[in-house]
């Protein structure tokens, strides 16, 4: 794939394409219309060929059909302060409500240039997918933006693929901030499920890479990228409000940098807001990422890590959950496989809510906390913990809590086996730290309550458990713990 700086403008690139490719043509001077009043569609479908470029002028373009080419050997078109103008839901050709239908999965193309178009859907009843794209190689999507919510109920503004598995993409910039509408408030109603999705990759082959782009709350998934056999990447880019999920990625070695999602707003029909769900592959990170929810929603987590995530690191995120509702910051799902999570800050600021809630599952890969951080004025109403063990093999190294919200907040409640807590500091409400596991070790930690209660509790149901090193004010609560073992312990 041709790689430019993403500083760059579509008016810097444009030389670079009037060289790259042998035909050039501007779509004015070849008869279309660029004051909005006569469709250009014709015009397009005269002139789009292989090794060519259709540069559009500065104007308006109206569209009322799809523009379908397939099968392609570099094609591109490039606006230069131009805006694309589809027709409304009635006025449009459907069922194939698409501005452009470029490559299929038996016909793909290879080498596609779509930059620097406006589109105006401020219309009522507008709404129109934008591109649809399969390519095996050299997929180039700029510097697009929405204007108006995407009120038809059709297809949303944009799906991509690359089709080659040793084929790249990029998409840049593209930008939808107005969201989409429930599908039962559109002319539309009852032929699509939820709505629209924002941005889509649900059969990627290969390499695609989605920056800096801007999506806003639509009903069914922001960007949705996973379901393919391929590697997604998600650099930069703010995301806010999307219903199920604002950011879904999947496959393997797919990757999260720099983003932003904030949820600050519900719709009657919402039913959840998670921020970030992994899923179906392995070797997912997720880096960089600041996390605003302040509208949440319940099962609105932060961070989701699905049964079908086999391996996921989390290094530097900021995740801040504040309002009404009783929710979860971090979910790991029974079935996932190893999941990471370092470096990172949970500020929670609701009635109660687990910081992560770590699922117990027949999966024997270990998670790992480590330099993490629990801080917020969260209560007790439910989900009473920082952090909500159920898991085997866990480890926490370094993990600092600090939970003086409800009377009856604790730093850690722990039932898995084998669990290792070595270093970082635990303070709570209540018992800064209750345990239910067998073969727990804590070591060098330092717990403190807020009440009066003791820093380690031990119920009935745990046994082997060695605290060593540690620091214990208030000392330690034991119920009947099996062959508990201390040594070096200060109180």
């Amino acid at each position: 794939m041709t790689g430019r700086a993403s500083a760059e403008t579509t008016s810097d690139r444009l030389d670079e394409y009037y060289e790259e490719f042998g035909t050039v043509i501007d779509v004015v001077e070849a008869g279309a219309d660029n004051t909005g009043n006569e469709s250009v569609v014709d015009v397009i479908r005269k002139y789009r060929g292989d090794d060519t470029l259709l540069v559009f002028p500065p104007g308006e373009y109206y569209m009322d059909e799809q523009v379908r080419f397939t099968g392609f050997e570099k094609f591109g078109l490039v606006g230069n302060d131009a805006t694309l103008v589809p027709a409304d839901y009635y006025d449009f050709d459907g069922p194939q409500y698409r501005l452009f239908r470029l490559g299929v999965g038996y016909s793909p193309g290879n080498r596609l240039v779509f930059d620097g178009f406006d589109v105006d859907q401020t219309a009522p009843d507008t709404g129109i997918r934008v591109i649809e794209t399969v390519v095996d190689d050299g997929l180039e999507v700029r510097n697009i933006t929405v204007h108006g919510e995407h009120d038809s109920g059709t297809w949303g503004p944009g799906r991509f693929a690359v089709s080659d598995p040793n084929g790249s993409g990029l998409v840049e910039g593209f930008e939808v901030p107005d969201g989409g509408a429930w599908e039962d408030e559109t002319p539309n109603a009852g032929n699509i499920w939820r709505g629209p999705t924002g941005l889509l990759a649900n059969s990627n082959s290969g390499s695609l890479t989605f920056r800096n782009c801007v999506v806003g709350a639509f009903p069914d998934n922001g960007l949705y990228a996973s379901g393919g056999s391929g590697t997604i990447t998600v650099e930069g880019g703010h995301y806010s409000n999307s219903n199920a999920a604002s950011l879904r990625i999947g496959g393997d070695g797919s990757s999260i940098d720099g983003a932003t999602v904030v949820v600050d707003q519900n719709r009657p029909r919402d039913e959840s807001h998670r921020a970030i769900r992994l899923e179906k592959g392995g070797d997912i990170r997720v880096e960089n990422v600041t996390v605003r929810n302040t509208a949440p929603l319940p099962n609105s987590f932060g961070i989701s890590v699905m049964g079908t995530c086999t391996s996921a690191w989390i290094e530097n995120a900021d995740i801040y959950v504040a309002g009404d509702e009783v929710t979860n910051a971090v979910v790991t799902s029974p079935d996932c496989g190893e999941v990471t999570l370092v470096g990172s800050r949970i500020e929670m600021d609701t009635p109660g809510g687990f910081g992560i809630e770590i699922n117990d599952g027949d999966n024997t890969g270990q998670v790992l906390l480590e330099y993490v951080d629990f801080v917020g004025n969260v209560g007790d109403e439910t989900a009473k913990a920082a952090i909500r063990c159920d898991r085997d093999n866990v480890r926490f190294g370094a993990v600092n809590v600090d939970q003086s919200g409800g009377s009856d907040r604790r730093a850690i409640v722990n039932t898995g086996d084998d669990v290792t807590i070595y270093k970082g500091d635990y303070r709570a409400s209540e018992y800064p730290i209750i345990d239910l596991g067998d073969g727990t070790h804590v070591e060098e930690i330092y717990a403190n309550s807020y009440g009066d209660y003791e820093a380690y509790c031990l119920y009935p149901d745990s046994a082997n458990v060695y605290l060593k090193h540690n620091t214990l004010r208030g000392g330690i609560k034991d119920h009947g713990c099996d062959n508990l073992k201390i040594l070096g312990n200060e109180f």
